[in-house]
């Protein structure tokens, strides 16, 4: 069709976000009807990431998002292959519609979550857009919700490329708890741990530990008795290091976070304890 404007392509662009030439040619094949033009492009997002999905997507971001009330929150990945992408407007538009239709549906899957309706339009809709805007792959790759009868914290850390959700079983916090609740969430951000307490630490972990330890003081030649008290010494280390309420709290080197967790459930006038945490990193494990 010859009579396609500049100001129609333009029109299509800003309304999509769509290369030019995609644009042209999605008002040519569908002779200059702009909403036709637009189902065009959204089908060509779709049809074009079957293409890209051998392809990496190793940069994006992490959303985390609670509820007003504290009682539910969602943590999901959202890849894409680079961080130009990762990094521009419209993409980061996307995500936030990602986090606003997660926290307000009961999406538990990415296939939930893709029929979730957000102001008018599906997520599937939203996700086909950003694919016809950017030549590369583009996926949510894991998201999770929790609900609680207590309170939830979410943290973002480095620009999306970590976040965390902690869960606390009292609901009655002041500002000062939930601000501490918020340090927390911080603490697993940089710290890392594996257990909340050391007494969810399995048996068989322990004894593979220790196993461990005593092999390398015997091998650094060693007795085995002495040995022993230093694998006993190293596995305290081990709780030290990955088990959240022994760890050293980063904000008051001079406490644990169980000793805060206790000042926290004093304050608030109940025996507050962390039943949960998750930790995303970009591209990592559950």
């Amino acid at each position: 069709m010859s009579n396609i404007t500049p100001q129609m392509v333009k029109e299509l662009r800003n309304k999509t976000g769509a290369g030019m030439s995609d644009c042209k040619k999605a008002l040519e094949e569908n002779s200059g009807n702009m909403e036709e033009a637009i189902t065009y492009l959204r089908k060509k997002g779709a049809a074009t990431a079957e293409k890209r999905s051998d392809r990496e997507a190793k940069e994006g971001v992490i959303v985390a998002r609670t509820s007003k009330d504290g009682k539910t929150a969602i943590i999901a990945e959202i890849n894409t292959e680079t961080d130009f992408v990762a990094k521009n407007a419209e993409f980061v538009e996307y995500t936030k519609n990602v986090g606003e239709a997660l926290i307000t549906s009961n999406a538990n899957t990415v296939e939930e979550l893709m029929k979730v309706n957000l102001n008018g339009t599906t997520v599937e809709n939203l996700h086909n857009d950003v694919l016809a805007k950017f030549s590369e792959r583009i996926e949510i790759r894991r998201i999770k919700r929790i609900t609680s009868q207590g309170c939830i914290d979410s943290y973002v850390h480095l620009g999306g490329k970590l976040a965390v959700l902690v869960e606390a079983n009292c609901d009655k916090l002041n500002e000062k708890g939930k601000s501490l609740l918020h340090d927390i969430a911080m603490q697993i951000a940089a710290m890392s741990p594996i257990h909340i307490d050391k007494s969810d630490v399995s048996q068989e972990t322990l004894a593979k530990e220790k196993e461990i330890y005593v092999e390398q003081a015997i091998a650094d030649g060693k007795k085995p008795e002495l040995a022993e008290r230093i694998a006993t010494g190293k596995i305290e280390k081990y709780f030290e290091e990955f088990c959240l309420m022994q760890q050293s709290f980063v904000k008051e080197s001079g406490k644990t976070v169980a000793d805060i967790v206790a000042e926290m459930g004093k304050d608030c006038g109940c025996d507050l304890k962390i039943l949960s945490f998750i930790r995303y990193t970009r591209g990592g494990d559950e």
